[in-house]
């Protein structure tokens, strides 16, 4: 039988396109003026939070996934106001999630397939979604996003001023060597399983000094290597169970503490904590500020997943039948809701912020 390295290279492979390297796609779309100013300003007060010097709670708040660059605008302006209202007790960053992890199959975000047909446009995406977070910074509102693949990083991570690893993915020792390596601050979610001691072994993990292999902003393949993440912190997002009552969060700060890692703990308000039910999201909340109340400081923030309207829906066959403002992937609250309980969870921990601050 005749042999061939065909059979052994690339056999599943299809075909290839090759994409701009990421210095051509940021000199297309440059992150400059007042966009630079708001990310740079992002990163500053995240770290200041989880420092202990800023005694604001950070909210991560806004779209499960996004998959109409228009609606997310409408949506960023609603929230930059929403923002500037509460911005004493809060710092409200949008959730600008482009890549979704997945469990076995469905679609996986605007840079994977923007046009929402299969035809897995990336070079599209990218452009599209670098554009989107321009304008949003533009607006004036940082912005918080999932690191998910190991290289869309060079594309957009310069406008992002906080970043999360997923329940899926905290587990991975290449997603704990980027994170080592990336400029904001990181949560770590538990695994689904509802494990802690998995995401604390993220922070020191991505804490410590590392190597990887990735491209450069030229587009070659080079090694990296990273003096560490001193900016990592935990979140808690259920698992078998909700883990964001009292007894569930002093376990994880025992936890982190026995560890030697500061116990910063954000609380994921949906997911398994909401039963995966979206309406809930606003009794986390509740749940949340009453911790906060009782003395609680360990929490340093909160995660909604928000849309203009509530719910969700599946793709339609034909795009035109998608309704404006809903998500197509989990199910969100509405705005009016949001801002809402955005509004009494800032009034109802707005003293004890304030007798921290003094």
């Amino acid at each position: 039988m005749s042999q061939s390295a065909s059979e052994i290279e690339n056999y599943h492979i299809i075909g290839h396109e090759e994409l701009p390297p990421p210095d051509e796609v940021k000199k297309e779309f440059p992150l400059q003026g007042k966009a630079l100013a708001t990310v740079v300003e992002g990163h500053r007060a995240v770290k200041a939070i989880l420092d202990g010097q800023d005694q604001r709670l950070i909210v991560v708040v806004g779209p499960c996934s996004i998959h109409n660059p228009e609606e997310a605008l409408e949506y960023a302006r609603r929230l930059k106001a929403l923002a500037d209202e509460l911005a004493e007790d809060l710092l409200i960053l949008m959730r600008v999630y482009f890549e979704k992890p997945r469990t076995s199959v469905g679609w996986e975000g605007l840079i994977y397939d923007p046009h929402l047909d299969g035809s897995h446009r990336i070079d599209h995406g990218i452009r599209i979604g670098r554009k989107l977070m321009l304008d949003i910074a533009e607006i004036g509102l940082p912005i918080a996003i999932e690191a998910l693949d190991l290289i869309s990083p060079q594309y957009l991570q310069d406008l992002v001023s906080w970043t999360a690893i997923g329940a899926r993915t905290t587990e991975s020792p290449t997603h704990r060597k980027l994170a080592s390596g990336i400029s904001s601050a990181i949560g770590f979610k538990n695994n689904v399983n509802g494990d802690t001691m998995v995401a604390i072994n993220a922070i020191r993990s991505a804490s410590a000094p590392h190597s990887f292999i990735s491209v450069t902003g030229q587009g070659k393949v080079a090694v990296f290597r990273t003096e560490g993440n001193p900016h990592c912190h935990l979140i808690l997002r259920g698992g078998k169970s909700p883990n964001y009552d009292a007894e569930s969060v002093a376990a994880c700060e025992t936890e982190m503490k026995g560890a030697s890692i500061r116990p910063n703990i954000m609380v994921d308000c949906s997911h398994a904590n909401s039963g995966k039910d979206a309406a809930r999201q606003p009794e986390v909340l509740t749940a949340i500020a009453e911790q906060i109340n009782q003395g609680n400081s360990s929490i340093v923030g909160v995660m909604i997943e928000s849309n203009l309207e509530e719910g969700n829906q599946p793709i339609p066959d034909d795009l035109a039948d998608i309704k404006p403002g809903v998500s197509i992937t989990d199910a969100c609250i509405g705005w009016e809701l949001t801002a809402s309980c955005l509004r009494d969870f800032a009034a109802s921990v707005s003293e004890v912020l304030k007798k921290r601050s003094s």
